[in-house]
């Protein structure tokens, strides 16, 4: 994980992502789902890019199981931005940085 992302759990979920009161981004990933080690650049870019506006997460989905079935995460990865403790955006697959931009733009000033 980068230096702007955090590790998001079952058990932090609720404060880290539902009471931030910043745009939270959350990554879906397996370490053995090779789609999502191709997504993770692109990830720790936006990460990087948007410091300070939008908190940028990584769940274990293997890890965290009651969060992904919370959330009806059928395939990774999969990015869902969370706003005052909804789903505003989902992505789901392998999409360029360029489309995560747009989909955090939509939610946050400029």
């Amino acid at each position: 994980m980068g230096a702007n992302t955090v590790e998001i759990t079952d058990s932090n979920f609720e404060s880290e992502v539902l009471k931030s009161n910043v745009p939270v981004l959350i990554d879906f990933w397996a370490a053995w789902c090779g789609p999502c080690r191709a997504l993770a650049p692109a990830v720790e870019a936006v990460a990087d890019e948007y410091k300070g506006r939008v908190k940028v997460g990584k769940l274990d989905v293997d890890a965290n199981g009651s969060t992904s079935a919370r959330f009806n995460i059928r395939g990774i990865p999969t990015l869902l931005l969370f706003k005052d403790g909804q789903v505003k955006e989902q992505l789901v697959g392998l999409v360029d940085k360029s489309k995560i931009a747009d989909a955090i733009n939509k939610h946050i000033g400029s």
